[in-house]
């Protein structure tokens, strides 16, 4: 896929879902995925419990085979859109290598992932790269990564991430003004949430339309929020 088009497509990203299967509130993840994929600009592949958290905040990466088959069923779903979203697998630098021929856009990474710099030596100069970051001083170092977007939060208490705290969205205001690639604000977020977010934020969501009694019209409302509507 060519790596022009695919940061030409990130950069007009504004929604990006966080497909976690454990917060679908028991109903099929690819048949909640395939209700909103008209209205994320992009889904991030997280199959990982929720709630479990290591000492940094972070869960322990999703073993490589549900992530390729989550990714996967995603990538056959966006097959008959014309404007599909950017698929990222999180973690799983293996899973974007293996998938990049079918589709997958790229790989989300961690504090505990492989280092992005290694990860782009692997991947080549064409898939994207994300980066989770949680303060100011990780966006300034960020500048110097081989990254194509950052993540960046909790913006506010997340159960999903085990986080009691979040940044806040002037935070997050000036980490997406300083960072030199998209931002995306992540944790939290709420359709009340999002009402507090400046113009022009581009946000991560999990919870808050997955776990939505209707889904699609949770993504439309966010998005409609988003752009000032």
């Amino acid at each position: 896929m060519d790596g022009d088009s695919l940061r030409e497509r990130l950069s007009r990203a504004r929604l990006m879902l966080v497909l976690t299967p454990g917060v679908c509130v028991g109903r099929d993840p690819l048949a909640v995925v395939a209700s909103v994929l008209p209205h994320v600009d992009a889904v991030q592949v997280r199959p990982k419990p929720t709630g479990a958290a290591n000492e940094d905040g972070g869960n322990a990466p999703g073993p490589a085979r549900s992530t390729f088959e989550l990714a996967l069923g995603v990538l056959e779903l966006c097959a008959g859109l014309a404007e599909a979203p950017l698929v990222i697998a999180n973690d799983r630098v293996d899973v974007a290598l293996a998938l990049a021929e079918r589709g997958l856009a790229g790989v989300h990474l961690g504090a505990d992932d492989l280092p992005p710099g290694e990860a782009r030596q692997l991947l080549g100069p064409a898939p994207l790269i994300g980066l989770s970051t949680h303060c100011a001083a990780d966006v300034v170092r960020a500048g110097d990564l081989p990254v194509d977007y950052l993540g960046f939060g909790p913006l506010f208490s997340t159960t999903t991430k085990g986080y009691e705290r979040g940044v806040g969205p002037e935070a997050a205001w000036v980490a997406a003004s300083a960072a030199a690639v998209p931002l995306f604000s992540i944790g939290g977020i709420t359709r009340e949430r999002a009402t507090q977010l400046h113009p022009n934020a581009r946000i991560a969501v999990a919870s808050a339309v997955l776990a939505a009694e209707d889904p699609a019209a949770a993504a439309i409302e966010l998005r409609a929020l988003l752009e000032g509507e």
